[in-house]
C-alpha cells in the first residue's frame, strides 16, 4: 500500500502537465467507449427493427451498393454488411475479453507465487513463459486453433495462450522489487503465510501495469481475431466476425465490390487505435518516469 501513496503525486502531476499521449488518451477513451455502447445495444437494435439479423443470409439483394436502405450495402450471400459490422463488435468483445481474462487468471498468480518464491519454481517457469514468448504470436494461436476447433470459447483459448508471458513478467518482476520491502519484511517477521502475503501485501502493489497490458493486448488480440477469421479458424461462419468477412469479400474487390470490405476494416482498425492509444496513455499515467516531454 506504501508504493501505491507514493505513485499517486506523480500520477497527479501527470495529469496536471498532460503530453500528447495523455492527451490521446481521451480520444482513444472515448473510441473504446462508442464500442462498447456499440456491442452493448446492437442486440437491442436488432429487436426494435432497426437493423437486419446478421446471420439472416439472402434475404437481401446481393452486392448492394451503400444506400439509404442498406447504409453498408450487402454482401455476395445477401448479409447486411452495417449488421454483420455492428455485431461483429460485440463478438470481438466477447472474445477479448474473455482471452485477456484468461491471460491473466494464469499469468498474475503465476508471476507472484514465481516472484516471491524464487528458486528452482522461479527458473523452471521463466524457461517456460520465455519459450511461449519466443514464438509469434499469430502462430501460435493458429496452432492452438487448429486443436481446440473453432467456437468463441475456443478462439478466446488459443488467443489467451499467448498473453501469458506478458502477465507473468510483468507480475514477476514488480514482485521481486516490492517483496524486499520494509511492509513485506515486516508481514513476514509477525509469521504471515505465504497467501496472507501475496494476496494483501503484494498484489496490489505489483498489479499496477496490467491494465495497461490489457487494453494493449486487447488491441492485438483484435488483430489477431481477425487473421484467424481471414483464414477460416476463428469462428463458425454464421457468426459475424470482421475477419471471415474480409476473407468472404476479397473475391468481389476485383468487380468493384468495396463496400463488403471497406467498413469491416476499418472498424475493426479504428477499434484497434482507440485500444492503444487508451493503453499508451494509461501507460503514462501509471508510469509517469516514462512519461515523454
Amino acid at each position: 500500500m506504501a508504493l501505491l501513496k507514493k505513485g499517486l503525486p506523480d500520477a497527479l502531476q501527470a495529469t496536471q502537465r498532460p503530453t500528447l499521449s495523455m492527451q490521446l488518451m481521451w480520444v482513444g477513451l472515448s473510441i473504446t467507449l462508442i464500442f462498447i455502447a456499440i456491442a452493448l445495444f446492437a442486440p437491442l437494435l436488432q429487436d426494435w427493427g432497426w437493423i437486419d439479423d446478421p446471420r439472416e443470409f439472402l434475404a437481401n439483394p446481393v452486392h448492394e451498393p451503400p444506400s439509404a436502405d442498406y447504409w453498408f450495402g450487402t454482401s455476395r450471400l445477401g448479409y447486411d454488411v452495417f449488421s454483420r459490422t455492428l455485431f461483429g463488435t460485440q463478438v470481438a468483445w466477447k472474445i477479448v475479453l474473455l482471452a485477456t481474462a484468461l491471460s491473466m487468471a494464469i499469468g498474475v498468480p503465476l508471476g507472484l507465487v514465481s516472484g516471491y518464491l524464487g528458486g528452482k519454481l522461479d527458473r523452471v517457469l521463466l524457461f517456460v513463459m520465455d519459450t511461449i514468448y519466443t514464438l509469434p504470436g499469430l502462430l501460435l494461436s493458429i496452432t492452438l486453433a487448429f486443436v481446440v476447433g473453432r467456437g468463441i470459447l475456443n478462439a478466446a483459448i488459443a488467443l489467451s495462450i499467448a498473453y501469458v508471458p506478458q502477465y507473468y513478467r510483468v507480475v514477476r518482476n514488480h514482485t521481486v522489487s516490492v517483496k524486499t520491502e520494509l511492509f513485506v519484511e515486516a508481514a513476514q517477521a509477525i509469521g504471515a503465510p505465504t497467501s496472507r502475503v501475496l494476496s494483501r501485501y503484494l498484489f496490489l502493489n505489483v498489479i499496477q501495469s496490467v491494465p495497461v497490458l490489457f487494453t494493449l493486448n486487447a488491441a492485438d488480440a483484435i488483430l489477431v481475431l481477425g487473421g484467424l477469421g481471414f483464414l477460416g479458424l476463428g469462428l463458425p461462419e454464421e457468426i459475424p466476425e470482421w475477419g471471415h468477412d474480409l476473407r468472404q469479400a476479397l473475391d468481389a474487390l476485383s468487380t468493384g465490390v468495396w463496400w463488403t470490405a471497406f467498413f469491416p476494416g476499418c472498424t475493426m482498425t479504428l477499434m484497434v487505435v482507440g485500444l492503444s492509444l487508451l493503453g499508451e496513455g494509461l501507460n503514462e499515467l501509471v508510469n509517469p518516469k516514462f512519461r515523454r516531454e
